[in-house]
This record gives C-alpha cells, sequence and structure tokens, in this order.
C-alpha cells in the first residue's frame, strides 16, 4: 500500500472512530457530533481523492446516499449522475 494511501485510510478510520465515540456519547454536544461527521466527510474525500490519484478508479463513495433527500431528489440527481458520465464517456472516444 502507498504511503499515502496507507496515510489516508489512517485518518478516515481514526475520524470514523471519533465520529461513532461522539454519537454514541449522549452527553455530547450537537456541535462536537457536526465537527466529528465534518472531519468523516474530510477524510472520506482526501481518501477517494489518494486512491483515484494511484488507481484512476471511481470514489468508493459515489454511491452512499444521504438518508435525508427525497426519493424524487435522488432520482433527479441520479439521473443527473448518468447524463454527465454519458457526455464525459462520449467526449473522450
Amino acid at each position: 500500500m502507498s504511503k499515502k494511501i496507507d496515510a489516508a485510510l489512517k485518518a478516515l478510520v481514526k475520524a470514523l472512530e471519533k465520529h461513532a465515540d461522539a454519537v454514541s456519547d449522549s452527553s455530547a454536544s450537537k456541535q462536537k457530533v457536526v465537527r466529528a461527521a465534518a472531519r468523516v466527510r474530510s477524510a472520506a474525500t482526501t481518501y477517494a481523492s489518494v486512491t483515484y490519484a494511484k488507481a484512476h478508479t471511481e470514489s468508493p463513495f459515489t454511491d452512499i446516499v444521504d438518508p435525508k433527500l427525497p426519493d424524487d431528489t435522488l432520482a433527479s440527481l441520479r439521473a443527473e449522475r448518468d447524463a454527465l458520465k454519458a457526455k464525459k464517456s462520449a467526449t473522450s472516444k
């Protein structure tokens, strides 16, 4: 494993552990939980970027959906994503 991927993975695991601790702690403030979630998002973005740079693969987090989004919004976002992929594929040929 490359050093950058290893470091990004460790940071992601650490962020996930801190987030799990924060959401499990009933006395944790909402701000603490929000900060922990932001760190997870940041670490996940870094991990996806580093792995893309190394292997040119799609993010492993692409298909993870936000449970708060309505179905019609998700459908619209998927359609837009698929259209962009199709356009990118057509222009790269």
